[in-house]
């Protein structure tokens, strides 16, 4: 056997080199659908000086954001405006409302929460003064158990019902208009997330997998495969205004990024106790301005990020 010449046993490894660097390039998220968030705050008080204890959920908007604090069966409103946190808190403590786990707000700041214990949807004004319960009237089965639910941009409800396996579709009067079964193939569904074209996506939180009904369609499916190998155990989801989807993975302290077509962009975060990381987070909210406000539940604190892509 003749020797091979050293000049081209470097040609040939440099070949492979290249070659599984334009493999990892292209597995890689683009960088223009790149996502990084700067860590702006960390709320942990209300207005008198008392710790937010293992806050469940958060609803925002452009100027305004609204805690969940769970562990203390209160609703906290806070003002947030150009990247400061205001002075002017306020607490809705809501005899209906012993345990809020989600709430959401509609076009004219009232607010919607769900109560962990009775399962029930209450109905407050912008005051934080309760109007009542949000009860449809369903046609059979009649019967039906809340997990989560959604508002769109005109107002409409969606409530994601794990005991009939539907999401319900009620119109901003709270009137019933229509349902949506879930599909054959699932494992648990925990929560629903309307997007702004008016979109519904579930997170199945045991096959970690997003699932996808388009505007006016009657059917869910698969959004995207399997996300097992990125995350631990999805329990929450929203969306950006363009359409890039945000899954809080609660056991994995962390949240992940699909596009609007249900592909891997990345990780955001990780598991700790110092600002910008998570432990065990619940539930996050996305306003126009590209300000980010995530439930740190076990670190019993809201924290806000900015988009910066």
């Amino acid at each position: 056997m003749y020797p091979v010449p050293q000049d081209m046993i470097i040609r040939y490894m440099v070949k492979i080199f290249v070659t599984c660097l334009m493999l990892v390039l292209l597995l890689m998220p683009s960088a223009a659908e790149a996502v990084k968030l700067k860590h702006v705050i960390s709320v942990y008080l209300d207005g008198q000086g008392k710790g937010i204890k293992q806050p469940e959920s958060v609803a925002c908007d452009e100027d305004t954001f609204i805690v969940a604090d769970t562990g203390n069966g209160r609703l906290l409103k806070y003002t947030f405006q150009n990247g400061d946190l205001g002075t002017e808190i306020t607490e809705f403590k809501v005899q209906q409302l012993p345990y809020p786990i989600r709430i959401r707000m509609n076009s004219k700041n009232e607010i919607y929460a769900l109560d962990g214990r009775s399962r029930r949807i209450v109905y407050l004004s912008s005051e934080g003064i309760f109007k009542g319960y949000i009860e449809p009237d369903i046609p059979s089965p009649a019967s039906y158990v809340p997990r989560g639910f959604d508002i769109d941009e005109k107002d409409n409800i969606y409530i994601l019902d794990v005991l009939s396996e539907r999401v319900l579709v009620l119109n901003p009067e709270g009137k019933y208009q229509k349902h949506i079964k879930f599909p054959k193939d699932y494992g648990f569904f925990s929560d629903i997330s309307i997007d702004f074209k008016g979109n519904i996506l579930l997170i199945d939180s045991i096959n970690a997998m997003v699932f996808f009904a388009a505007k006016d369609s009657e059917s869910f499916s698969p959004l995207s495969k399997s996300l097992k190998e990125y995350m631990r155990f999805p329990t929450s989801l929203t969306t950006d205004m363009r359409g890039r989807i945000y899954l809080v993975d609660r056991n994995g302290g962390q949240i992940i990024i699909l596009s609007h077509e249900g592909s891997f962009l990345g990780w955001l975060s990780s598991m700790g106790w110092k600002e910008g990381l998570l432990n065990y987070p619940s539930q996050l909210c996305i306003n126009s301005n590209g300000e980010v406000f995530i439930a740190d539940t076990n670190n019993s604190r809201i924290q806000i990020f900015v988009l910066l892509k």
